[in-house]
């Protein structure tokens, strides 16, 4: 069972995901509007959010980025829209998964199921030490020398999944999958937020501490000699 947040304009298809969802177990609350799911996210937070793009207040896209700054509640996006640079760039933004209409109930239910699994497996770890780095991930913090970082959502997921392979090197493609939860992508999306996250490790490419990238290969998370 899950508490979900379900934002969805069309009422009839609102009333129907209401209704089949429930029956499988999960509890629903909905709303029509994008300004409406950034207050319910943050006021009353449930575990997981379904965002639907096309919001009569908002586009989608942007509501996922305002909810990205303010919660790290996963998202499961439902769009219309299934184009390969359409679905990257959402995942990019920071959804957790996507389905594309039209969609049964159970198909979404299923979703769901998959990526609280993900959520509530990461929850239970305990902290990792790398060197100077503290990554707590049930308070999803990360420290630096007692300092802390302050981390986007998607830079500590990859921080995070580097520090659970420390000292060894990580595949791309395997960050893609495991950081980004898609099977296809952007190399350069990657390059990005590791120079993101060398500069708040106060390290450059040129002058590695903790992050090494291998060419051709992946990233190495180790703590300086």
């Amino acid at each position: 069972m899950a508490r979900v947040l379900l934002v969805e304009d069309d009422e009839h298809v609102r009333r129907a995901l209401i209704r089949e969802l429930t029956d499988l177990g999960d509890t629903v609350r909905s709303v029509g509007a994008a300004l409406d799911a950034l207050r319910e996210a943050t006021g009353n937070p449930p575990e997981v959010v379904v965002l639907d793009l096309g919001l009569p207040d908002l586009d989608g896209g942007e509501a996922l980025k305002m909810l990205r700054a303010v919660s790290d509640v996963p998202v499961v996006v439902a769009t219309a829209r299934d184009g390969e640079t359409e679905i990257i760039r959402l995942l990019g933004a920071g959804a957790d998964d996507y389905v594309v209409k039209p969609f049964s109930a159970a198909h979404l239910h299923a979703r769901i199921e998959a990526v609280l699994r993900r959520t509530r497996a990461r929850i239970r770890r305990d902290a990792l030490v790398v060197g100077g780095l503290r990554i707590d991930l049930d308070r999803r913090r990360a420290d630096l020398d007692g300092t802390a970082l302050r981390l986007s959502r998607r830079e500590f997921d990859l921080l995070a999944h580097l520090a659970e392979n420390a000292g060894r090197v990580v595949r791309r493609r395997d960050l893609l999958s495991e950081v980004w939860r898609q099977s296809y992508g952007d190399d350069q999306t990657i390059d990005v937020h590791v120079s993101w996250l060398r500069r708040k490790l106060g390290e450059s490419a040129a002058a590695p501490r903790y992050l090494h990238t291998v060419r051709g290969v992946g990233v190495m998370l180790t703590a300086p000699e």
